[in-house]
């Protein structure tokens, strides 16, 4: 049977690129479908009010990101931490992109804010912390898109780290074995980005930081691990058990390079 995913929409793609791009919903669905991965989807565009009729409506739920601020504690917001909560005591598994990954981490209290470093903005590269089963990747390093100045600025106490960088400490992490969030963009390809980059530069991103951003995009060999990342997040979703909680520590990565 297929599994139903319900797709927390928190944020929207900016209207000059919507139509070619699609929204984060339809990144997600697109994002799986090229990895070879199928499920069933319902998306809820929460900040007007669209929820579940309960934690249990979906067998697995996505929180996407958005150009909002966790600390805005708007009411959808707070209406969503409480869903959040409450998927976690259903024992549903759950993604969290970006703002999904900063507002999980709230709901948990953990201090999430702008980050005295500046903007994340490009392809970034982050270290496992753990050799997780399943994730094909030749190396303990990953890259994806990014795109935040927000972030998780402590650990929650429920969560473990499984990547890292020196720009995002909490990078990715894992609650249990019920959620698992990234503060990147999997979504995100290398097209989207540059093309998000340049309608954000000298206005939320700051044109140095967007040309920066630029450069990196641009050279012949840019690319993002997001095949591979989709596969794992998919396992976790199926909860398969290669893809999930087997974890082993980092030196054995190291060891085995």
């Amino acid at each position: 049977m297929t599994l139903k995913i319900g797709i927390l929409a928190t944020g929207i793609t900016p209207d000059p690129l919507i139509g070619e791009f699609g929204s984060f919903a339809d990144m997600f669905q697109r994002l799986f479908k090229q990895a070879g991965q199928t499920f069933d989807y319902v998306n809820y565009d929460v900040r007007d009010g669209e929820f579940p009729e309960s934690a249990t409506a979906c067998d697995g739920w996505i929180v996407t990101g958005s150009k909002s601020n966790v600390y805005e504690n708007l009411p959808w917001m707070q209406r969503l931490k409480v869903l959040i909560r409450d998927i976690y005591q259903a024992d549903r598994p759950m993604l969290g992109i970006c703002f999904g990954h900063q507002i999980i981490a709230d709901a948990f209290d953990a201090h999430v804010h702008k980050y005295s470093g500046g903007w994340g903005v490009g392809l970034h590269e982050y270290t496992l912390t753990r050799e997780i089963e399943g994730l094909d990747l030749s190396a303990s390093t990953f890259t994806l898109s990014v795109m935040h100045q927000d972030q998780v600025l402590e650990k929650p106490a429920a969560a473990e780290v499984l990547a890292e960088s020196a720009f995002c400490p909490y990078a990715v992490l894992q609650y249990d074995n019920r959620i698992l969030t990234f503060q990147a963009h999997p979504e995100f390809d290398v097209t989207f980005e540059t093309r998000l980059v340049k309608h954000l530069r000298g206005q939320s991103v700051p044109e140095a930081d967007a040309d920066q951003a630029l450069e990196g995009l641009s050279k012949p060999d840019a690319a993002t691990d997001s095949m591979a990342i989709a596969r794992w997040m998919a396992g976790f979703l199926r909860r398969d058990k290669a893809e999930t909680s087997t974890t082993k520590p980092r030196q054995e990565v190291a060891s085995a390079c």
